[in-house]
C-alpha cells in the first residue's frame, strides 16, 4: 500500500477506458437482439459488451473482498454472473442494464457464498440471514447512532430474533483453520503451528461481551438510573455515597440499582 489517504469507491457508474461506459449500453442490446443467432457479428458485439462491463464485475467483487474469499475468486464468480446478465437482459423491457446486472451479479457472489464457504453444514435459510446481517447492522447504527439489538435486527429483516441469533452463531461456522497449521509469513519452516501460538484465555473478554450486550440497552434508562449506574460502577462509589451525593436515602439508591440492574440483565438475556 502507498501512503495516499483512501480514495472514495467510483461505484458501478465510473467512466472506463476514455469514452467508453456500461450506464449507457442500451443500445448495443437493441443492436444485438436485431441479430440472428448465426450471425457472425453476433459473437463480436456480445464480446464488445462483456468487455465495456467487466470493470462492473471487478467493482462488485470489491465490495464483497475481506469476507474470508480471495478477490480472484470472487472476480472470476461476479465475471460468471456478469456473462449470465448479459445473456438473460431483455431490452425491450425498458429498464437500463445496470439496474438488472447488479443483482444478477450480486446474487451469483452471494450463492457462491451460501453453497462454498462455510466450513460446517448450515442450514440454507441461517446463510441467507447471516449475509445479510453486516448491511442491516450498518444501516441500523447509523439510524440509531449506537449498535443495534437482536430485536432491532430481527425487525429490520422481518424474521424472529431466535434466526437472528442462529445466523450471528453461525458466522462463527464460516471458516476453520486447522491447529496444526503454521502461522507467519507464507508458513515459512520456521512458523510455529497455530496451537503453539494460542495464548491463554482472557477474562476481559467477557466484560467486553457484557458490554456490547447492555450497551445499547443504556439508552432507554432515565438520566437519575444511568448516573447511579455511573457512580457505582465507574466511580466505585458505595450505596451511601451515591445517596448523599443525591440527597435521597441509601435506601432508595438500592431499589434504583436492584430494579435497573434487573431489567437490564432481562433485556440482555431476552436479545
Amino acid at each position: 500500500m502507498g501512503h495516499e489517504g483512501p480514495r472514495a469507491d467510483p461505484g458501478p457508474s465510473r467512466r472506463h477506458r476514455g469514452n467508453d461506459s456500461y450506464d449507457n449500453i442500451e443500445p448495443l442490446f437493441t443492436s444485438l437482439a436485431a441479430l440472428s443467432e448465426d450471425d457472425p457479428e453476433r459473437s463480436r458485439l456480445r464480446a464488445e459488451i462483456l468487455d465495456r462491463c467487466l470493470p462492473l464485475a471487478e467493482h462488485i467483487a470489491r465490495k464483497f473482498s475481506g469476507r474470508g474469499e480471495t478477490y480472484d475468486d470472487l472476480l472470476q464468480v461476479a465475471r460468471l454472473g456478469l456473462l449470465n446478465a448479459v445473456d438473460r437482459f431483455d431490452v425491450s423491457r425498458g429498464s437500463s442494464f445496470l439496474s438488472f446486472a447488479v443483482p444478477t451479479i450480486m446474487g451469483e457472489v452471494r450463492r457462491h457464498f451460501r453453497d462454498n464457504t462455510w466450513s460446517v453444514r448450515v442450514p440454507r435459510r441461517v446463510k441467507e440471514i447471516q449475509l445479510n446481517l453486516g448491511s442491516t447492522v450498518e444501516t441500523l447504527s447509523q439510524r440509531l447512532g449506537r449498535m443495534p439489538r437482536a430485536s432491532e435486527i430481527a425487525a429490520e429483516l422481518d424474521i424472529d430474533v431466535v434466526e437472528v441469533t442462529q445466523a450471528l452463531i453461525a458466522g462463527n461456522a464460516y471458516q476453520t483453520s486447522s491447529l496444526d497449521a503454521p502461522v507467519g509469513e507464507d508458513g515459512d519452516s520456521g512458523s510455529l503451528p497455530l496451537m503453539d501460538s494460542l495464548g491463554s484465555d482472557e477474562p476481559s473478554y467477557g466484560w467486553v461481551e457484557d458490554f456490547m450486550a447492555v450497551e445499547p440497552l443504556l439508552g432507554e434508562l432515565t438520566d437519575r438510573e444511568r448516573e447511579v449506574l455511573r457512580m457505582r460502577f465507574f466511580e466505585s462509589k458505595t450505596q451511601s455515597q451515591i445517596a448523599e451525593r443525591l440527597g435521597v436515602s441509601q435506601m432508595h439508591i438500592s431499589r434504583i440499582l436492584s430494579r435497573t440492574l434487573g431489567w437490564l440483565r432481562e433485556q440482555a438475556l431476552r436479545d
